[in-house]
Parts: C-alpha cells; sequence; structure tokens
C-alpha cells in the first residue's frame, strides 16, 4: 500500500498530460479508424512509459517496462533501423506499379510534392534548429514514417521522438488535413474533370524488371537511400515474381502488421513527458504541419500547370496523392471526386500519383542524407 502512494505522490502533471495524448491516439484508432495498427500502441505505449515508475535509470535495474521498451527502441530503430526497413519490405509487397508504368507522366506530380520538404528545410533552419535536426523535420513532409525515422536516426537528430511522432501523426490524419487543402487550390470545374484511363497492359517481365532497375539507379544517383529503396523494392519483387504468393501474403498483412504494432510501441518509448513536451516539439509539429500542406500544395499546383500545356486536362486533385501516405492519400483524391461527380473514378490515376511519391520520398530522403551528410561532417 505504502508504494502505491509513493506512486501517486511522484506523479507530475505533465505526465498527466500525456495521458490525454495516449488516449488521444487510442480514440483516432478505434473511434475514427486512422493507422490502428500503429496509433493504438503508440497511445497504449505513451501512457505505458508515463506511468510514476521509476526508470531503469533510477532504480539500476534493467528490468521493467520501460527497459523493455527502450530495448526493442535499441534493436528496432536506434542501432540498424531494423523496424522501418523491414516496414518497407511490406509496403513493397502492398504496391502495384502497373498504374505509373502505364502512365509514367504521373512520376512527375510523385516528386513534384516533395517540394515541401525542401521549403521546411529552410524554414526549420531559420528557426534556429541545427542543420542536421532541419533536415529531420524536413522529411515529415513526405508523411512516410520509415523514412522519417532512418533519416532522423542516420542524422543522429536531437529531436528524433518528436519527429516519429509528427510523422506517423500526419499519415493517419491524412482524410482530415487534405481535403480542405485540395478544396481551397482547385475549383470544382477542376475537380469535375473526368481522366480516362490508358488502357495498356504492362507486361510481367517490365514489372519484374522494374524494382530491380529503380534500385540500381537510386543506388546510383543517392547511395543513402539504397537501403530503403532496396528493401522497398526487394518487397515489391517478391509480390510480382509470380512464384512467392504466399511469402508476398505475409509481408503484407502479417510482417507489416506485426513490425507497425512494435513501431508504436518503440515510438511510444520516447513519448516521456519530461522529453516530449518542449515548445520544440510543439514547433516540430507545425514545421511538420507546414511540410505536409506544402508538399499537397505542390502536387496540385504542377497538375493545374500542365493543364495549361496539355489537350487531355488532368484532374489536379491527383496531385494532392504525391505525398507519400500510401495509400491513404490516393484513397482520400477517390473519393473527393466521387464526392463530386459519382462516375468520376480516380483510383488508378491517384494510386499512380501516390506510388510515385512513395519511390520520391524516399530519393528525397537519400538526397537530404547525402547533401546534409556531407555538410555536417
Amino acid at each position: 500500500m505504502s508504494a502505491v502512494f509513493a506512486n501517486l505522490f511522484n506523479l507530475e502533471w505533465q505526465q498527466v498530460v500525456m495521458w490525454i495524448i495516449g488516449g488521444l491516439l487510442i480514440y483516432l484508432a478505434i473511434k475514427k479508424e486512422m493507422e490502428p495498427t500503429l496509433l493504438l500502441p503508440m497511445g497504449f505505449g505513451a501512457i505505458l512509459v508515463n506511468l510514476p515508475i521509476p526508470s531503469p535509470e533510477v532504480t539500476g535495474e534493467v528490468s521493467g517496462v520501460r527497459a523493455v521498451i527502450d530495448f526493442l527502441f535499441e534493436i528496432g530503430i536506434d542501432s540498424h533501423e531494423l523496424f522501418p526497413l523491414i516496414l518497407f519490405i511490406g509496403i513493397g509487397a502492398m504496391i502495384d506499379f502497373e498504374p505509373v508504368l502505364t502512365n509514367p507522366k504521373l512520376m512527375i506530380f510523385g516528386a513534384a510534392a516533395q517540394f515541401g520538404i525542401f521549403f521546411t528545410l529552410c524554414l526549420a533552419s531559420l528557426f534556429g534548429f541545427d542543420l542536421k535536426d532541419a533536415a529531420s523535420i524536413a522529411i515529415i513532409g513526405a508523411a512516410d514514417g520509415p523514412t522519417s525515422i532512418f533519416v532522423a536516426n542516420m542524422l543522429d537528430s536531437n529531436y528524433t521522438a518528436a519527429i516519429m511522432v509528427a510523422a506517423y501523426s500526419y499519415m493517419a490524419l491524412v482524410p482530415i488535413v487534405q481535403p480542405p487543402i485540395i478544396k481551397l487550390c482547385t475549383t470544382k470545374k477542376e475537380r469535375l474533370i473526368r481522366m480516362k484511363n490508358t488502357g495498356k497492359k504492362v507486361s510481367k517481365t517490365t514489372k519484374i524488371l522494374f524494382p530491380i532497375v529503380v534500385t540500381i539507379i537510386v543506388g546510383l544517383v543517392a547511395p543513402d537511400a539504397t537501403a530503403l529503396i532496396g528493401f522497398l523494392m526487394f518487397g515489391n519483387l517478391i509480390r510480382e515474381c509470380g512464384v512467392l504468393n504466399s511469402l508476398s501474403d505475409t509481408a503484407q498483412n502479417v510482417l507489416a502488421n506485426l513490425i507497425t504494432i512494435f513501431l508504436g510501441f518503440t515510438i511510444a518509448s520516447k513519448m516521456v513527458a519530461e522529453d516530449f513536451l518542449r515548445f520544440e516539439t510543439i514547433l516540430i509539429m507545425c514545421l511538420g504541419l507546414v511540410a505536409f500542406v506544402v508538399d499537397t500544395f505542390g502536387g496540385i499546383m504542377i497538375a493545374k500547370l500542365m493543364n495549361l500545356f496539355t489537350k487531355n486536362k488532368i484532374n489536379p486533385m491527383i496531385g494532392a496523392a504525391g505525398i507519400s501516405a500510401f495509400p491513404m492519400s490516393a484513397r482520400v483524391v477517390h473519393k473527393m471526386g466521387l464526392a463530386e461527380d459519382n462516375q468520376n473514378f480516380l483510383l488508378m490515376h491517384s494510386v499512380g500519383v501516390n506510388v510515385s511519391g512513395q519511390v520520391a520520398s524516399v530519393i528525397a530522403g537519400g538526397l537530404i542524407l547525402t547533401l546534409v551528410g556531407a555538410l555536417v561532417k
């Protein structure tokens, strides 16, 4: 009983705030069904690590909840970025590159939607963040959690926890954040534009060669992105080779879900009140939102610009799918198209842009690592 009262007396208001934040994440996961495999363990983990229990550093013991979660962080993220890389195998197995292979110009939107990364890098630097921290914060705009973790960890950022939480939070909030931006940047006439499918078919050989060729090209152009693109494309090769269907299903479902749950807990290990509730965290969340908004804006504006010179008009909403939040962003665009016109099917086009954005965000992360890494050494 005395131990119970001792724990209650050790409770601080900051820990209660983190319980509320954890509860909010759990609410979004269950009630709103926003990335439940990620937000649920993140929310529960945030509550778990903010209980008034002495940490291993205080007790001198390497046991208990905090020690276990810290161990997961050490082996899964801190030492070798194991969890993000393994998760990319599952993501690669989910991706069908056929829409972009049949219409390669969709890659332009994926590239354009990375503009917010470089814009936010400059903005974060103006706010006084070190170059390595500014670069890590900027990657949040890609709405690609694994890439954000990988870049922040490789650059040894001082704000890895806030960056991880911001990146995954904005991934989950795509259905809330993107629609107002899309509506603000487009007219009703533009949102009603119907796009025809090319009707082209992609050969199995092309689908098999694509992940191999992309890995080689990216490895030559952006060597620091080789690990990310390699695991992503390996997952896609498992999907397309046709002889590993059971392994492909396992990667898409069991492996991806299991690693996502572990990721949620490991991210939560860094959501300790004294480290998380700081002004810098709030600023990072705001800068991440700026990057997210500018990325969405960039993709839409490129589509609008292309419409000035092309006969077959492009629905500029698909440009918003150029962020890397696969497949949430593509679904958001598709649903918005149907809301304007129930016969306007944009899914194939938006998926093509979305998978292009996935690849582009990895390349952008690699370029950031190459450029910033050379400057901070």
